[in-house]
């Protein structure tokens, strides 16, 4: 059986275009026009993953968000927004939302941020499996894994305490693609990166490396598209 994913927007063509491209991955669509409507399919049907447009007529994609949290706190839910509603990203994630994906609708980006639902509901629940320190030449590795939140905090700090002790070269903050950040995650990564002014944060996806920019966050460390990337800059001035 396929697992069903529920789709609201008050777009009858942006609802055809989600069914379309979730049925070629693998998915069983669920579509609803309005949140009231979104929220009654959810009730019958229990989908483990909701995507919401946060702009709607009645109730809207942040009514809906608190909605299903508050029914189910274990659901994912992905937010849609238009190009330009950073601050309205922004208020989904401090409701934990898992990702946002951006209209028009691409094929490779929802891909993408369905797979970083998969790998966090696949995640253990243990925070501290899900982040691993890695020595190199000339680096120290943290890479953080499924989804970074509040509670991510103490076990990223006991982390970054032991790459500090190894460090020759630099400290890398490592985020795979799959990785997801919350509200709560954004703060203590803020807290994280005053306390480690050394560190580099890398392979963020697109739209968390927005975020980034847009919190200010990139002033407290530099953002690299690749491991090689962060971690060659130290070879060549050694």
């Amino acid at each position: 059986m396929t697992e069903a994913v529920l789709v609201i927007d008050d777009e009858q063509p942006t609802l055809d275009m989600f069914a379309l491209f979730l049925e070629a991955f693998g998915y069983t669509p669920l579509t609803a026009l309005t949140g009231e409507e979104g929220l009654r399919l959810f009730d019958a049907h229990q989908p483990p993953l909701v995507m919401t447009d946060i702009k709607m007529p009645g109730m809207d994609g942040i009514e809906v968000l608190r909605a299903i949290k508050k029914r189910s706190p274990a659901t994912e839910v992905i937010v849609i927004t238009g190009h330009g509603d950073m601050e309205l990203a922004l208020r989904a994630l401090e409701c934990d939302a898992a990702d946002f994906i951006n209209k028009p609708l691409g094929r490779e980006a929802l891909e993408t941020s369905l797979e970083r639902c998969k790998e966090r509901r696949a995640c253990s629940r243990e925070q501290e499996q899900n982040i691993e320190v890695q020595s190199l030449e000339s680096a120290v590795v943290v890479t953080a894994h499924g989804h970074v939140t509040s509670e991510s905090e103490p076990f990223l700090r006991q982390a970054l305490e032991r790459a500090a002790a190894k460090a020759r070269g630099a400290m890398v903050l490592h985020f795979p693609a799959s990785v997801s950040v919350n509200g709560g995650g954004l703060a203590a990564l803020e807290s994280l990166l005053r306390e480690y002014p050394q560190l580099r944060v890398v392979c963020l996806s697109e739209n968390f490396q927005e975020v980034f920019r847009r919190l200010g966050l990139h002033e407290l460390a530099p953002l690299y598209g690749s491991l090689e990337e962060a971690v060659g800059i130290d070879i060549e001035e050694n």
